[in-house]
């Protein structure tokens, strides 16, 4: 009796870690992915990399109403247990906070070797890729186009210009990121000069464009996305690169950001996925994309309506200084907003 229970034991054990070895097989064959990125833009991407590579992604997707922060948040919280191995970031300012929490690992691909240094974290714990630019919006019957964002504040442009709520999303990069050049003082007064100028305020982007195509509006700051895509609908609008000049401060460009995850359950499949990510393929799919996004490699293919990053002159900044002036400026946004 005892040898049969000692036999069935064995048999037991034996199954078990069959069954351990298969499950540890099967992970090998995973990818576990948070996305802040669009996901009708994000998940073609990464069901090609399924396709090419046989590996399965599980792809966790931000919603709408906790856009990048319902992510960011995830990760952070589960930061002693991380059940992820890739955070796709739709911009670099989550990367920096996940990087100053401890929340990810540097990794540098080789194909991030043509990105311009600029649009990646010096030791290597995010890297950028596929950008969006910030972009002035114009309806085609304003006359002498407005070149600059300093339109905001001319009187020529006063109660025709809209701006998207400075409190979310990309505006509140770029107002964090004109603290960062110029100072708390002039960037103060440039966001008082709007405000007496009476530069109306829109819900988002997509709204802004949507008020200048329908004439309501002469002009907007927005991403270069919601531009192009009015565009391609025919809507009666011209995009302008801000700022081009020999001394001018340049356009604001936003890249999404990927990453890897400290302790990625799965990290050899964590770190070729972000070498696929970070691909002249994998730009040349999203710059081709309703999102049309900027390629950071030089050299990929282009759609007409998307110019090289080389030929934009760049605002210069950290984004690592960004992500810090970001918090600092919130309570003077909110006032400026009047809550």
């Amino acid at each position: 009796m005892k040898k049969i229970m000692v036999v069935i034991a064995i048999t037991a054990a034996v199954a078990i870690l069959g069954l351990g070895c298969s499950g540890k097989s099967a992970n090998n064959k995973t990818v576990t992915v948070y996305v802040s990125e669009d996901q009708v833009f994000s998940e073609p991407i990464l069901k090609d990399f399924e396709k090419e590579t046989g590996i399965k992604v599980k792809a966790v997707y931000d919603t709408e109403e906790a856009k990048s922060t319902g992510s960011m948040n995830r990760l952070i919280a589960e930061k002693s247990n991380p059940q992820a191995d890739v955070y796709w970031a739709n911009e670099p300012i989550r990367a920096e906070v996940l990087k100053h929490k401890g929340v990810s690992a540097p990794y540098t691909s080789p194909n991030a070797a043509d990105i311009p240094n600029v649009f990646k974290d010096p030791e290597g714990y995010w890297t950028g890729f596929s950008a969006r630019a910030r972009v002035l919006v114009v309806n085609k019957n304003v006359k002498d186009k407005p070149q600059s964002i300093s339109a905001y504040t001319d009187p020529r442009w006063k109660g025709r210009a809209v701006i998207a709520n400075p409190l979310f999303g990309t505006t509140t990069s770029e107002v964090a990121a004109l603290f960062t050049i110029w100072g708390d003082e002039k960037a103060k007064a440039f966001m008082a000069g709007m405000k007496k100028n009476g530069v109306a305020v829109s819900t988002n982007n997509g709204e802004s464009a949507d008020f200048v195509a329908a004439g309501q509006y002469d002009f907007s700051l927005v991403d270069s996305d919601d531009a192009v895509n009015r565009i391609r609908q025919g809507k009666p609008i011209e995009m302008i690169y801000p700022d081009q000049g020999p001394t001018g401060l340049g356009a604001f460009i936003v890249p999404n950001a990927v990453l890897l995850i400290k302790g990625a359950p799965h990290l050899e499949n964590a770190k070729i996925l972000i070498d696929y990510l970070l691909s002249k393929a994998t730009e040349r799919k999203l710059a081709f994309a309703d999102c049309a996004q900027i390629p950071l490699h030089p050299g990929v293919e282009l759609p007409p309506e998307v110019k090289p990053v080389e030929s934009i002159r760049v605002m210069k900044v950290d984004y690592a200084d960004v992500a810090a002036k970001m918090v600092d400026t919130q309570p003077m946004l909110k006032e400026w907003m009047g809550l």
